[in-house]
């Protein structure tokens, strides 16, 4: 099996799946992480997705072991640099993880160049493929918020200071690539999945106009569309929503079983997928890649068997009819997890 590529910028082909680490140093050990990480290698995947404030959920005494496990992966396999690609991220404001430069309060230039730096020592390479902010130094809505309220604004760090410290980055040879580049828009990365259609709603038209690709997270909805959490036991103890009950509420929040609308579209995908002989992984990450505006779908795996079922997403091709089916639900139950 070969996953496809997708020439996300000129000099930067990724493989249409990418492997995301957020798991590597909390449910994942560094034997489990290596293991991982050469199953997809070997099966075409050169993307690799991380941030600096992984693992999830954010601690201080994990902070950045996903990267580190990535960059140990890299030297021990010796892997030639130029045969992956690497994605990483900046932290934006925060009042919660002061482990990572005191909160961080704000996303100005000193504070890129330091996450750039830092990262690039954990992973113990001289620059990342693709550097991403993981959140704006400004008020808006994000990580299941749908609404605007311009009460909430702050004063924030001007875009233009940011794009300098990028380019500055991009000129020092730190950063092959950046979301922002001379000062090119490459990549988005939002949500995107049977459960969560929003950037249709306003950001595809602005993507396609101006020539930006999607990093879809999240096809899955955190397993949900799997359709382990509705087994009689509620799924196994070691999956993310049952092992971090209680801990993880931004992922709780948004992916909360315990919503009607969740259950009964998610479970009439789950009809779906049986009817047409497909497993529902299959039919999630299908459907995602399926988008013209996809370049990648950013998943995450921490068993051998999770991955192959994700692997084998990319020899299904969704009928029109098929494709009726999805949409009917989604009008009946639109992005219950937004």
């Amino acid at each position: 099996m070969s996953v496809p590529l997708f020439n996300l910028a000129p000099d930067l082909a990724v493989s249409r799946l990418c492997l995301g680490t957020m798991t590597f140093g909390e449910q994942n050990s560094l034997p489990q992480s290596f293991r991982l990480l050469d199953q997809a290698f070997d099966a075409g995947i050169n993307f690799f997705d991380s941030a600096e404030m992984y693992p999830v959920p954010q601690l201080a005494e994990t902070q950045g072991r996903s990267e580190e496990y990535l960059g140990r992966w890299i030297r021990d396999r010796k892997i030639p640099r130029d045969r992956i690609v690497i994605t990483t991220k900046v932290s934006g404001p925060s009042g919660q993880m002061t482990w990572i430069r005191g909160g961080p309060n704000c996303l100005d230039a000193r504070n890129i160049t330091e996450a750039i730096d830092n990262s690039l020592e954990r992973i113990q390479t001289d620059y990342i493929d693709l550097y991403q902010i993981h959140w704006p130094d400004r008020y808006v809505p994000m990580f299941g918020e749908t609404e605007y309220d311009p009460i909430r604004q702050y004063k924030s760090v001007s875009i233009e200071e940011q794009l300098d410290a990028l380019g500055k980055a991009v000129d020092a040879g730190k950063v092959a690539e950046m979301v922002a580049r001379y000062p090119k828009i490459v990549s988005v990365q939002n949500s995107y999945s049977l459960l969560c259609r929003t950037f249709d709603s306003g950001m595809a038209e602005c993507c396609h106009q101006e020539r930006i690709s999607l990093l879809a997270y999240s096809p899955l909805a955190m397993g949900i569309l799997s359709g382990k959490y509705f087994s009689p036991d509620g799924g196994p103890g070691d999956s993310r929503l049952n092992l971090f009950k209680g801990r993880y509420l931004e992922g709780e929040s948004r992916y909360n079983l315990s919503n009607n609308n969740i259950k009964a579209a998610t479970k009439e995908y789950l009809d779906i997928a049986k009817r047409h002989g497909l497993h529902p992984v299959s039919l999630a990450i299908a459907f995602v890649l399926r988008h013209p505006l996809v370049a990648s779908t950013i998943f995450g795996a921490t068993k051998s068997w999770q991955l192959r079922e994700v692997l084998n997403s990319c020899n299904v091709e969704l009928t029109s009819e098929l494709m009726a089916e999805i949409n009917r639900i989604h009008a009946r139950y639109p992005n219950p997890c937004p």
